[in-house]
């Protein structure tokens, strides 16, 4: 997986839905961000790999650990590439309770 994100530009897509009850009124949205990878040696994977930490990781980084230091920018939100786009949730919830 690190090999084929080397060097390369990925997309981050997250599934929002929250369902207000019991009005049952729902919100939807998919978040996407952008990750520009740098070029990653075999060694630098190697080492990576190593500390265990893309082993729990969907993509198989952690942008907000060691792995992080892979990425050269994002374009978009950082939270969703950790997992949750907290601004945009906390932004449906409020529209919600509007």
């Amino acid at each position: 997986m690190l090999r084929l994100l080397s060097g390369k530009t990925h997309e981050v897509l997250t599934g929002v839905c929250i369902l207000s009850m019991p009005d049952a009124k729902a919100l939807s949205h998919v978040e996407s961000t952008r990750v520009h990878f740098v070029k990653l040696s075999k060694q630098e994977i190697d080492d990576y790999i190593a500390t265990r930490e893309p082993f729990d990781k969907a993509g198989a980084y952690g942008i907000q650990g060691v792995g992080g230091r892979f990425v050269d920018r994002i374009e978009g939100c950082y939270f969703n590439v950790m997992g949750l786009p907290i601004s945009r949730v906390w932004s449906m919830l409020r529209r919600l309770d509007a």
